[in-house]
C-alpha cells in the first residue's frame, strides 16, 4: 500500500520516510516474541502483522492485513 484516499477526500500516502500516516504496531503477543530473547538487534525486528495508517484529519484508522489493498478493518472517531 503506497497512497489511498481517506473517506474524508484526504490523500494519504507513505511515501515519504518517516511519515505520520503509517503507523508501527503490534500486538502485545507479537511484541512478546520480538522481546523474548537475551538481545534485540534492530534488523531483527519482523515488521508487525498490520499495516495500520491513520488519518492526519479526521483520525480515521485504516487496518491492513498482508497484500490486500482492501483494510480489513476502519475506525471513525463518533461525533
Amino acid at each position: 500500500m503506497a497512497k489511498m484516499i481517506c473517506t474524508c477526500g484526504t490523500k494519504l500516502s507513505n511515501h515519504e520516510v518517516p511519515n505520520d500516516i503509517e503507523l508501527v504496531v503490534y500486538t502485545d503477543r507479537e511484541w512478546e516474541k520480538i522481546c523474548d530473547c537475551d538481545s534485540i538487534q534492530p534488523w531483527m525486528i519482523p515488521l508487525p502483522k498490520y499495516d495500520v495508517w491513520r488519518c492526519p484529519i479526521c483520525k480515521s484508522i485504516y487496518v491492513y492485513e498482508g497484500d490486500n489493498e482492501t483494510p480489513v478493518m476502519i475506525y471513525r472517531l463518533e461525533k
